[in-house]
């Protein structure tokens, strides 16, 4: 298993994931809260590519999870209790973790999360952020297995989905 910077040879992998997860929400498997040709979408990959924010894991050359980091907080964040305090710069945020339906169950959402905390570690950063919608309990119930804690729910349109409860979470490494 190796997580690295995706390059744009990645950007049908990862949106194969995509089309995958809505391909489970749709028939009732997930429930995730996203939609298929709003979000995500190939263009969520091919965005976080050209900012050199999209990393991948893979296991046997094959690409089964993806997530996008930097230090950019989305507006709605504003609307959560932060307990962790901290500078714009300070804070790594994790958008739209994917894990290919298929491999569920195999650690790489963990490892992808340990990635995560590494990396913003490495920069500098104690302070960490992630998203979720509210519908996705199983989402929820990993992060809050591994340490994160919920700041608030707040009601939003959310990359173009509306209706989203936007659950905004923290932790401090």
């Amino acid at each position: 298993m190796n997580i690295r910077k995706a390059a744009e040879a990645d950007i049908d992998a990862v949106t194969e994931i995509y089309d995958h997860i809505h391909d489970e929400e749709e028939s009732g498997r997930m429930t995730i809260g996203w939609q298929r040709g709003v979000y995500p979408v190939r263009a969520t990959a091919e965005a976080a590519v050209s900012l050199g924010e999209l990393f991948v894991l893979e296991d046997g050359g094959k690409v089964f999870a993806a997530g996008r980091i930097n230090q950019r907080q989305v507006p709605e964040y504003a609307g959560a209790d932060w307990l962790y305090k901290a500078a714009d710069e300070d804070i790594w945020v994790l958008h739209t973790l994917v894990v290919e339906p298929s491999a569920n169950g195999r650690g790489y959402a963990r490892a992808f999360l340990e990635f995560y905390e590494n990396y913003a570690r490495e920069h500098g950063s104690h302070v960490l952020r992630i998203d979720t919608n509210q519908r996705n309990s199983a989402a929820r119930a990993m992060y809050a297995k591994h340490g994160w804690r919920e700041a608030g729910i707040v009601p939003c349109t959310f990359n173009g989905l509306t209706g989203v409860q936007l659950v905004c979470l923290e932790k401090k490494i």
